[in-house]
């Protein structure tokens, strides 16, 4: 059961949060979301904003809700080549805030490549890159400021101003509300630092120069937050339900065509013998019952062989279950008996590539894995082969999982685990299981 402490409020978390928070959007659906009937559209709105289970993490809706900030990357792209267009028509060139200008185009490019490029995303450099960002929006406003004439001071300003608004609704969208608030606030010292490096003067009152622009630009970015995760989780609420109302159908349909058609055709009256009525329903009730029996043989039959299946498909199917969390695994396989391995061998192989693949995943800053299966030593080893970051194994990351997810599992079914990485070379893990 979830805990108190792991639920809250879907719009609040939205806005404290930021875009990420979307990825909690599947946890704690309510069937009245998605309801047909006419409801007042406040109540539906509640509904929607309600409570949310936190440690419900959708990996997909995750990766799909930070390309949110491509948009403020993309403004500041082209407002900052317009403001400088503006200034140079305005003020002719100036090498201060024509550098200025193409670091801003340069840097946000960066960003946009960075979030388009297949590796998954890692918080700790998600939260440095935002942070390095900021830096830099401050930075080449004091410069500017410190080195344009005071006749340039306010067409030159706007320059580095463009990449100030992008980066309020950069961090309103990828962090929350507060962090853009907060910057806007920043806006005001900052604003009168830059008047004071460029005139000496110390002014309060240019403190507060756009700031209604800034707040203005944090709150339609909350709006967009709002609508995004909003939007996203009615429509999760409504695929939900359409999925439950489909296989109620596909449910209701196989009865129908069943047992319910076998029933009314015993309940239809008939003449004749007696005798002749008993021998027809018997024979009605046994035809359904090996129906019945067939069907449940079959679902029995079919859980029974995705069990059993071999360990070459049971990898392949491991390989597709970790592409939908965002990691591509290339699977070499050597011609295997099926007979190798017994069930419970294959599992303990499977469940600790699982946890291998998922370490590459959260990890090694890449989506791209090998997984090589062969017989070596009377057994079968399975390689796992990332070209990721690595590690220094005296300074493990904590969370790997390595001791129990890997080495014991494979130790509890007669096999070992090898685990070899250093930094900047990648990860190696090597899986091997006796016969």
């Amino acid at each position: 059961m979830t805990s108190e402490h792991s639920r809250a409020g879907f719009l609040l978390t939205l806005l404290r949060r930021g875009a990420p928070a979307v990825a909690t959007a599947s946890g704690a659906l309510d069937d009245e979301i998605a309801d047909p009937s006419p409801i007042r559209a406040m109540r539906r709105m509640q509904r929607i904003a309600g409570p949310v289970d936190l440690t419900v993490k959708d990996n997909l809706l995750l990766r799909a809700t930070r390309y949110v900030a491509m948009v403020p990357l993309l403004y500041r792209i082209v407002a900052v080549i317009g403001a400088l267009a503006a200034f140079l028509a305005e003020d002719g060139p100036d090498p201060v805030v024509l550098v200025v200008a193409v670091l801003a185009v340069a840097w946000n490019v960066f960003g946009l490549r960075w979030l388009l490029r297949a590796a998954p995303f890692q918080d700790g450099n998600t939260a440095r890159l935002l942070l390095l960002d900021v830096v830099f929006t401050l930075v080449v406003n004091l410069v500017v400021a410190a080195t344009v004439s005071q006749s340039e001071y306010a067409t030159a300003m706007v320059v580095p101003g463009k990449e100030f608004l992008g980066t309020v609704a950069l961090l309103t969208l990828a962090l929350g509300v507060g962090y853009g608030v907060g910057l806007v606030v920043v806006s005001i010292p900052l604003n009168v630092v830059c008047w004071w490096l460029n005139t000496g003067l110390f002014n309060v009152k240019q403190g507060f120069t756009g700031f209604g622009t800034l707040l203005g630009v944090a709150l339609t970015a909350m709006g967009a937050l709002v609508l995004l995760g909003m939007g996203t989780r009615l429509a999760l609420a409504y695929g939900t339900r359409n999925g439950r109302l489909a296989e109620r159908a596909r449910q209701h349909r196989a009865l129908h065509d069943t047992v319910l058609q076998t029933l009314e055709t015993l309940a239809l009256p008939s003449g004749g013998d007696p005798a002749e009525q008993l021998a027809r329903v018997r024979r009605l009730a046994r035809a359904q019952a090996v129906d019945l029996r067939n069907t449940i043989e079959k679902a029995t039959r079919e859980s029974a062989e995705e069990a059993a299946r071999p360990l070459g498909e049971k990898l392949t199917a491991l390989a597709a279950e970790m592409a939908r969390e965002g990691l591509r695994a290339q699977l070499v396989m050597a011609e295997l008996d099926e007979e190798t391995l017994d069930e419970v061998r294959q599992l303990a192989i499977r469940d600790a590539a699982r946890e291998a693949m998922r370490n590459t995943l959260k990890h090694a800053g890449t989506d791209q894995v090998v997984v090589r299966v062969d017989e070596q030593e009377g057994g079968v080893a399975v390689v796992i082969r990332d070209h990721g970051t690595g590690f220094d194994d005296a300074h493990r990351p904590a969370g790997f999982g390595i001791s129990e997810s890997i080495t014991a599992r494979l130790a509890e079914a007669g096999g070992r685990a090898l685990v070899e990485s250093s930094p900047g070379r990648g990860t190696r893990v090597t899986l091997w299981m006796p016969r």
